[in-house]
């Protein structure tokens, strides 16, 4: 798994307080119409609870000048909460969840579906608003380590 290159996002949801997020890789579009994402979510992780609670998460996917805030998400740390969002300037769109502004792109994401598989529940999620950054390059993640793009 670890020669699979993905995209760096940060999955968030509750409200002010009561916030929880993680730094995931297994996150991909299923559709654009209607738009839905799929993320997997490890059910020891703390923001499981909460997305199944509240129904709702977002998916920023960071841009390569957001690192930071992919490490903070991780867990390597030990950060936990709503002290994870202290890095990056946070608002919400429709649902209350979480997003980054200066994501690449952020989905603010209605629960549609929950499968539960292994250790992890895999949430897809409709699409009920979303943003972009069009100018930025993606940060990726691959063996074990951050990446950038480099020219193209």
């Amino acid at each position: 798994m670890r020669h699979l290159a993905g995209a760096v996002t940060v999955i968030a949801t509750g409200a002010a307080g009561h916030r929880s997020g993680l730094t995931a890789t297994a996150v991909c579009s299923v559709s654009d119409d209607p738009a839905t994402m799929l993320v997997c979510v490890n059910r020891t992780a703390s923001a499981h609870d909460l997305i199944h609670k509240h129904r709702w998460f977002s998916v920023n996917l960071l841009a390569s000048d957001q690192q930071a805030v992919a490490d903070r998400f991780s867990g390597r740390a030990g950060l936990r909460g709503d002290v994870r969002f202290e890095n990056g300037a946070w608002h919400t769109l429709v649902s209350g969840s979480p997003v980054l502004l200066g994501a690449l792109a952020a989905f603010d994401c209605e629960v549609a579906e929950a499968h539960v598989t292994a250790t992890h529940t895999i949430f897809i999620g409709r699409v009920v608003a979303a943003t972009a950054r069009e100018t930025a390059d993606p940060l990726l993640y691959l063996r074990g380590a951050f990446r950038h793009l480099g020219p193209a």
